[in-house]
């Protein structure tokens, strides 16, 4: 057994596909299949159903896959490990952040792969539950959530900016001036929301219902994109973070203050306490901890 074969493995589980999975590991098909083959003979255990195409993994196979992620991120920690103890930081960065964050983490990665050119960065949009599931199970080194439900015996924190909500308008379809808008007014525009139990969707139906409104919900999904999408169609307005540069997208986009408007709970930058701890996610942690000093 190798790490390669293990590779395989997790690389046809992502792909769903031989053909796929072969060309992602830069190898033939056949290779690959000979290689899986090796490693069920050797485990004694047939991992993968096969059929004319793949038709997915055997319940032996699934719990060996778990394994294989295991111990695949353990070697990868590993090497990094060892490079960050020579004074070089190499591998993946893999950063989870929740969807509508307010801060932007391409400038702190952006100064990470300045200083360390082989640096790579892998970024998930996940759900704050998700976050810290993926963070506790070492399969992120870094999450970008909020703080709320944050077990400070488990994970080591840093607070990031205040999330302040603005309205997100295309300019063709929609004009309020330049004041600062109220909920009231809200609640006669079409609007996008993100569905309902997302915490930035949370934070907005608060505000709404604290003030005895409601607000008329055109559209609802779990994609950002198509919220811009819709925006910029002029089918809706959406409530969005005010300082996520969103308007820059396109010259119609303009994000609109709303008075008295935040998220609920605070932004931060999260990493797990308990070793093995990603060399990565710690010199991250200590390159926006520097920033963040006043000289």
């Amino acid at each position: 057994m190798d790490i390669k074969q293990l590779k395989f493995l997790i690389a046809l589980d992502e792909t769903r596909h031989f053909g796929q999975a072969a060309a992602r590991c830069h190898i033939t098909q056949p290779t690959l299949s000979m290689r899986l083959r090796n490693l069920e003979d050797e485990l004694g255990l047939p991992l993968v159903n096969r059929g004319q195409r793949f038709e997915g993994f055997t319940a032996p196979g699934e719990r060996i896959l778990a394994w294989a992620r295991t111990v695949l991120e353990a070697y990868e920690g590993l090497q990094a490990e060892a490079a960050a103890c020579r004074g070089h930081l190499v591998g993946t960065l893999r950063l989870g952040v929740v969807p509508l964050s307010s801060f932007d983490p391409l400038p702190l990665l952006q100064k990470l792969h300045a200083a360390h050119p082989n640096l790579r960065f892998e970024l998930s949009a996940l759900s704050a539950e998700q976050i810290l599931e993926q963070l506790a199970s070492n399969r992120l080194d870094l999450g970008i959530s909020f703080l709320d439900r944050l077990d400070p015996q488990r994970f080591d924190s840093l607070v990031l900016n205040e999330t302040r909500m603005g309205l997100l308008h295309d300019q063709r379809h929609y004009d309020f001036g330049e004041q600062p808008l109220n909920w009231h007014a809200l609640t006669e525009l079409p609007l996008g929301m993100l569905t309902s139990g997302m915490h930035f969707r949370q934070s907005i139906d608060q505000a709404f219902h604290s003030r005895g409104l409601q607000p008329n919900v055109l559209l609802q999904t779990d994609a950002v994109h198509q919220l811009l999408q819709a925006v910029h169609g002029g089918l809706c307005c959406a409530v969005m973070p005010l300082d996520s540069g969103l308007e820059a997208l396109t010259e119609h986009l303009r994000l609109q203050p709303i008075a008295d408007a935040q998220v609920l709970a605070p932004l931060g930058l999260i990493m797990r306490r308990s070793a093995p701890r990603s060399a990565l996610a710690e010199a991250c942690f200590a390159l926006h901890l520097a920033q963040s000093v006043p000289a």
